[in-house]
Parts: C-alpha cells; sequence; structure tokens
C-alpha cells in the first residue's frame, strides 16, 4: 500500500478502543521531532563527555549524508556508532533511565499519544536502539512491548554495530512485527514515513502522522507517570547547534567558573553578592532576612535562627550567606572533599546518628544561625521532597528560605556523576541566577517548644509555606526514591574503605 493513501492521525478515533492494539514508530510520531540526533548526542555527552560528543558532532554529517544518499539504515549505524561505541552498557542503560525521559516527555506528539493512549496494548517500533528507549516507552508511556535496534557488545561495552537483523526500518520493521504477533494483526498502525508504510501495511487501519513545525506537545502533567527525578549535566536539548555551542563555550565557561569560585571562596562575604554581579552571577533577595544574632559566648539558654531551606544544588548556604551578607554555616552530607575545600562558609558533616546530629546542631545555634535543607538532596522539577522532621526538635528559631535558581547550558547538580564538578557546572552557565525569598519567621505558637507541635507537624507546614510561595507542589518521595530512579541504588557510596549511607536524616 502506498505511503501516500493512508488517512491522518487525525481522523483516527480514540473511543472504545481499550481492547485493540496500537503500533506506533517513535521519531517524528509519538515525538514531534522526526530527528534522534538530540538524543544520541545525550547518550554521548552524558555517557562519554565533552570529547565524544565532539566526536559524535564530526560524524553528524556524514551520517546525514548517507541518511539522505544512501539510506536511512546506514545513516542510523553511524549515529550509534559515533555515540555508543566503546561505551559500557551499564553507563548506556543509566542515562537512558535517568536522562533520557525527561527531554522525550517535552516532545510527546499529541495526535499520536491521544490514540496511543486510548489503547489497551501498546506496542513501538522505533530503529533507535532499543537499550536507548525502552526504560522511557514503558515506564511513562505505558508501552507493553518495545522492538527496536540491538546493539552488539562484547564484554559490557557496545561495539558500535548492530545485532541482526541489524536497523529497524521499511521492510525490517514488519519483520520484527511479524514475529511478534504473528497470524494476529495490531488494529492500529502509525507512522510519519515512507518507510513505515511495510508494518502500517500489517494493521487492520494504518494513519500517517504528518510533520508540522507548530504543534505543541502534550503537557507532562498529562503522561501517565510525572517526570520528577531526572539526572544529567545538560539543561536544553542539544540540537546540533546546542550541541556545537556546548562545546565551543567549555574551553570559556571552565575558566570563568573558576574565576567565579574564587571570587565566592576568597573576597569577605560582604563583597561576594557585587562581585558576583561583576561576573554575571544574579542573586536576587525578596523578603526580610532576620537580624543578625551578636553572642560572645555561646549560651546553652538561647538559639540562633535556623535558616530552613529549599534544595536546589550545594550551593544553597552559599548563596544564602551572600544574600545576608555574613557566612552562615551549613550542616551537609555527601558532598565531596573539593566542595568542601574550596566553600566560603563552614561546613558540618552529619554523622548519620539521631542524637550525635541533634547534639551537634543544638552546639552550633548556640554560637549563632546556621542552614539546613532537610529535604536531604535536591530536586530540579517544581516539587519540594518530604522534610526530615529532627531539625523542628531543636529550636523554636525557625525562618524559611525557599530557593530557585535558572541555568541556561549545564545544571549544577548530580546523582550519577562525581559531585566535586557540581560548583563548576553551575558557574559555567553563561548567566546563572539565584532567587532567595526570606519568608516570615516561623510563629511561636507553630513550633515544638512554644506551640507543643509535633515535629512531623512543623516540618510538613514549613515545606506547604515554601512550596506555596514556588508555586511547587509537595511530595512524600525521600532521597532513597531519588536514588533509586536514577542510580539503581540506595545512595549508597564507598568513602575510605566502608560503607556511608547517604538517605541521612537530614542536611544539603
Amino acid at each position: 500500500m502506498a505511503f501516500s493513501t493512508f488517512p491522518s492521525v487525525s481522523k483516527c478515533s480514540s473511543i472504545g478502543r481499550e481492547k485493540d492494539t496500537v503500533v506506533a514508530d517513535m521519531d517524528g510520531t509519538l515525538l514531534i521531532g522526526r530527528s534522534s540526533f538530540p538524543y544520541f548526542a545525550l547518550v554521548a555527552f552524558e555517557a562519554g563527555g565533552i570529547l565524544r560528543l565532539l566526536f559524535f558532532v564530526l560524524a553528524s554529517p556524514i551520517a546525514a549524508l548517507l541518511y539522505y544518499f544512501i539510506s536511512e539504515s546506514a545513516g542510523i549505524q553511524v549515529l550509534i556508532f559515533a555515540a555508543m561505541a566503546g561505551m559500557k552498557v551499564s553507563s548506556i542503560e543509566s542515562v537512558a533511565r535517568a536522562v533520557l525521559p525527561k527531554f522525550y516527555a517535552d516532545d510527546v506528539h499529541p495526535e499520536t499519544w491521544r490514540v496511543f493512549s486510548s489503547c489497551g496494548k501498546r506496542c513501538v517500533l522505533t530503529a533507535n536502539p532499543r537499550v536507548m528507549v525502552e526504560p522511557f516507552l514503558k515506564e511513562f508511556l505505558g508501552a507493553d512491548v518495545v522492538l527496536g535496534t540491538e546493539i552488539r557488545t562484547f564484554k559490557g561495552r557496545a561495539t558500535g554495530l548492530v545485532r541482526r537483523p541489524g536497523i529497524l526500518v521499511g521492510n525490517k520493521k514488519a519483520e520484527a512485527l511479524l514475529n511478534t504477533f504473528g497470524d494476529e494483526r495490531p488494529h492500529v498502525g502509525l507512522g510519519d514515513r515512507q518507510t513505515d508504510a511495510p508494518f502500517m501495511a500489517l494493521c487492520k487501519e494504518g494513519y500517517i502522522v504528518p510533520p508540522k513545525s507548530d504543534v505543541k506537545s502534550v503537557s507532562t502533567d498529562k503522561l501517565p507517570k510525572p517526570i520528577i527525578f531526572h539526572d544529567g549535566r545538560l539543561v536544553q536539548k542539544p540540537t546540533p547547534l546546542i550541541a556545537l555551542l556546548t562545546i565551543l563555550w567549555i574551553p570559556i565557561g571552565f575558566p570563568l567558573a573558576c574565576l567565579r569560585i574564587a571570587a565566592g571562596s576568597l573576597l569577605p562575604m560582604h563583597m561576594v553578592y557585587y562581585a558576583f554581579w561583576a561576573l554575571g552571577v544574579r542573586v536576587i533577595i525578596k523578603g526580610t532576612p532576620p537580624p543578625k544574632l551578636t553572642k560572645s559566648n555561646p549560651d546553652p539558654n538561647t538559639s540562633g535562627v535556623l535558616f530552613i531551606c529549599s534544595h536546589r544544588t550545594l550551593l544553597d548556604p552559599i548563596f544564602l550567606s551572600t544574600a545576608l551578607g555574613r557566612p552562615i554555616p551549613a550542616v551537609t552530607y555527601s558532598v565531596s572533599r573539593l566542595s568542601e575545600i574550596i566553600s566560603p562558609i563552614k561546613t558540618v558533616r552529619l554523622s548519620r546518628d539521631r542524637a550525635t546530629d541533634a547534639a551537634m546542631i543544638k552546639k552550633l545555634l548556640q554560637e549563632g544561625d546556621l542552614a539546613i535543607c532537610p529535604e536531604g538532596t535536591t530536586c530540579r522539577e517544581p516539587f519540594l521532597l518530604r522534610f526530615s522532621a529532627l531539625f523542628a526538635e531543636l529550636t523554636d528559631e525557625l525562618v524559611p528560605v525557599a530557593m530557585v535558581n535558572r541555568m541556561s547550558m549545564f545544571h549544577g547538580t548530580t546523582a550519577r556523576g562525581w559531585k566535586g564538578m557540581d560548583p563548576f557546572y553551575f558557574f559555567m552557565n553563561p548567566s546563572p541566577a539565584y532567587e532567595v525569598t526570606f519568608l516570615n519567621k516561623l510563629p511561636k505558637e507553630l513550633t515544638c517548644g512554644s506551640g507543643n507541635k509535633s515535629s512531623h507537624d512543623v516540618a510538613n507546614y514549613i515545606q506547604r509555606v515554601i512550596a506555596s510561595t514556588l508555586s511547587y507542589e509537595c511530595t512524600g518521595f525521600t532521597r532513597k526514591d531519588k536514588y533509586r530512579a536514577l542510580a539503581g541504588n540506595d545512595g549508597v557510596v564507598v568513602e575510605k574503605g566502608h560503607v556511608a549511607k547517604a538517605n541521612k536524616v537530614m542536611g544539603c
């Protein structure tokens, strides 16, 4: 059947399809974008680094020439080789699970999703490597079957070549469909190009997804599962232009980041605000901070202010100090030694023992003000994770602080990589910004001591207040939930020959 004879997907009914089977192509069909370049570029950079991304970008013109003048499969083979050859399969799987879903979810085609989501059984046929797309398709789009190109491996590493039957395009998609469904013809087939016609002809109904530049992607809250946790350094989808600009910027951005970090670490804190502005780092202050507590000697009967911050990066306490014009110590965990060395403020590691940590925090509060991030880990999306409640038992001097940042090129957090690079990546952004909003001090009647409230009630109340200020959503997710989703573990790290669990009581 000629491809042009298939009707548009807009004419496909999505009512009463609960028992039907749908088979859809991915690029240009399930996704609005027809090019898989950005997603291969993400694999190249996130699993291989900047040099691998450079190699991939240099190889992409060859892939484009082969795609248009030789065959679609030849072009895709070059992309696979350039992005994956020599990489650990576990690294590719990690990127597919923790990085790609965020970018895929931002590009879901509304008309295709309308039909795809209405069917009871969902299958995706794609020329992309299955290892790269399966986590997103099954976990976030509810696909039951994913048929994609299988990559060759050797001793746990990708060779850059593919296994039989090769790249799934044209008749090979039809063969894969027959091998999976046999004589049972799927009800609906969805495709966007001539090479999809063979498998669409095997379905009882076939529909074309026409290319349109003005299509608005499906809102992520309409998908079966929201994107709350994601990893990776790149903020924007690396189109060819963005990928090239990223490569060209890093030799400029890294020295600039070092200069910004040096300014923050070496200058007196009351000068850091102005130095940051001069170096392109924007610090926006809202609300009225409490006055500085002046004490000559520690007094067990009084307490400094405990700043309760939402957690966006490990730099939250530093920008809090910048906004206040004075260094505020912070309790931390899972922070690299390098970050501690270059930090302009005092950092105190938590021990994981509740009684020991409580005594340490009380002692620090007797000496002055203190900052803490009770979420225990960062979250990039507009959500707040569950607040640990220990802090509420230690003082009634509680000031919530809503922290939010803006980055245009690199994320300043990681769950899978080396955390020592987090501040460098944040400051490598051309013009990063931090917004620090001081909220009203918690009334005495809402605290544990004077108000006789439970620590969990206080923690939940502060979480709701900060979420309301930022227009974020409160969740019950914890650090352990994040690391299980992104790294496949409970956030356990090996440090100095022993295992140190990352699911501490609280911290930054």
